[in-house]
């Protein structure tokens, strides 16, 4: 696996992957940037979801349940002194449906956040990552 990362100006960033699509990758205007970009911190956060969010996804499908929307929100607890790495992570997992198991559910976040995906198998080993679902009703 490969990435290519080209500075555009200021801390502005382009980074490319194998499927060609541009990630801009930024800092706030008070840190010094131009805010045309998410910054890379974020971007951790972003990755955890988005790999444990595709293997849950597939993980319901062979289950057959039903996810009318899913959303996750991750919030992370950094040090204060430099490097400023995370200390806590904590993903919040968010299920609409009608009539959704609970046990599936759970069982598919499980997998994926200790088994399957390995974004959040590696930031376990630097910061106390935790998760909890949130099962809501579409009525």
């Amino acid at each position: 696996m490969k990435v290519v990362v080209k500075h555009i100006k200021g801390m502005h960033f382009q980074g490319e992957g194998s499927t060609k699509v541009m990630t801009n990758i930024d800092t706030s205007v008070t840190a010094g940037g131009s805010g045309h970009g998410t910054n890379p911190m974020e971007l951790l956060l972003m990755a955890i979801a988005g790999c444990s969010g595709m293997d849950i996804i597939s993980i319901l499908e062979k289950m057959r349940v039903k996810v009318q929307r899913f959303e996750m929100s991750v919030e992370g607890d950094r040090a204060s002194d430099h490097p400023r790495v995370f200390k806590d992570i904590e993903v919040v997992y968010k299920f609409w449906g009608e009539s959704l198991s609970e046990d599936k559910l759970q069982r598919a976040t499980q997998l994926s956040m200790g088994k399957y995906c390995s974004v959040a198998s590696m930031i376990d080993k630097a910061a106390n990552l935790t998760y909890r679902i949130e099962m809501n009703s579409t009525n």
